[in-house]
């Protein structure tokens, strides 16, 4: 019989902190008295990690690791976790619990409490979270990306970067993920907020982690944030450029009628060719801003036909007579 819950945890280099980290959140789920699995994905760990996950797998079949020996980053870690769970609802964690374990069983609460909800954050940033102890570079590059993401996702939220999380799991199956980075989470949100997903977000405190190294790579996840709001609204993006072009060129335009008028206009000036070229690119701008909406809602367009395939193949296997 299929578990509720399913706990997925992408480990790395976690070896101080995979025993306290299984047992807290067997315990708190256990306190709920709901029926769940945990599965830990060793991510190509270097050091004892596995061995570790091994050896508490063998005294607990609740405990479903998946292991591998090459590092592939966060987001292929979580594909692979969300492959191998079975239980109706998946809730994502961090290995050094820098969120507590209460805030995985507030969000499954919260799931349970509204059957149209797809998927719960967990959110410091928003009204009612907090931090706690983390680094402030750290916490400034996790807040200023966040914000800018804020405005660039369709929907807006407040922490958008997070791992700690909640799904449906049949909601989970929907999505085409390709991401092998920590970009799954905005990748996560894109699609789902595409494809029409109730997202709520819960008020969560964010606590530095107590052992072990941190994995955070502030150049790294500032350049990906950055990309990603830029391809997420390109047409924002060039329409913006276009009108600023052509405001310039308009600038430049009254300054030379202002010259003519005063009877000092030669025509070899080079403000006449850098005007010509301004109203040129701008135009250029804001066509290929056009063009770049049309691209972006075709990539909706085929998010929603993937959704719609992947839900057809999951009835008809259903339906099959040996699964009756």
């Amino acid at each position: 019989m299929a578990p509720l819950v399913s706990v997925v945890i992408p480990m790395f280099d976690e070896e101080e902190n995979v025993a306290e980290t299984l047992s807290a959140v067997a315990a708190a789920l256990a306190a709920e008295g709901w029926s769940y699995e945990l599965v830990p994905v060793n991510d190509g760990s270097t050091d004892a990690t596995a061995v570790e996950l091994e050896r508490l797998a063998a005294g607990d079949v609740r405990i479903r690791p998946v292991i591998y020996h090459v590092n592939r980053g966060r987001g292929y870690a979580l594909r692979r976790g969300f492959a191998a769970a079975a239980g109706d609802i998946v809730v994502t964690l961090d290995a050094d619990l820098s969120y507590t374990p209460d805030v995985g069983v507030g969000m499954v609460r919260l799931l349970l409490a509204d059957p149209e909800l797809d998927v719960v954050l967990a959110s410091p940033y928003m009204p009612g979270g907090a931090v706690e102890g983390v680094p402030f570079a750290r916490l400034a590059f996790s807040r200023v990306g966040n914000w800018i993401l804020r405005r660039a996702l369709p929907q807006p939220v407040y922490t958008s970067t997070g791992i700690v999380r909640a799904y449906r799991t049949g909601s989970l199956r929907q999505l085409a993920l390709e991401s092998d980075s920590k970009e799954i989470h905005l990748e996560i949100l894109s699609q789902a907020m595409t494809l029409g997903w109730r997202i709520a977000e819960m008020p969560a405190v964010l606590r530095t982690r107590r052992k072990g190294t941190s994995k955070f790579k502030p150049r790294a996840t500032v350049a990906s944030h950055l990309l990603f709001s830029v391809l997420s609204r390109p047409a924002d993006l060039l329409s913006y450029a276009g009108i600023a072009v052509l405001v310039a060129a308009l600038a430049v335009g009254a300054y030379l009628l202002s010259v003519y008028l005063g009877g000092e206009l030669n025509p070899e000036r080079p403000l006449m060719t850098i005007m010509l070229l301004l109203f040129v690119g701008g135009a250029i701008m804001l066509s290929f801003s056009l063009i770049a909406a049309q691209v972006v809602e075709l990539r909706r367009a085929l998010i929603r036909l993937h959704a719609e395939v992947r839900e057809l193949r999951a009835e008809r296997e259903s339906d099959r007579p040996g699964d009756r």
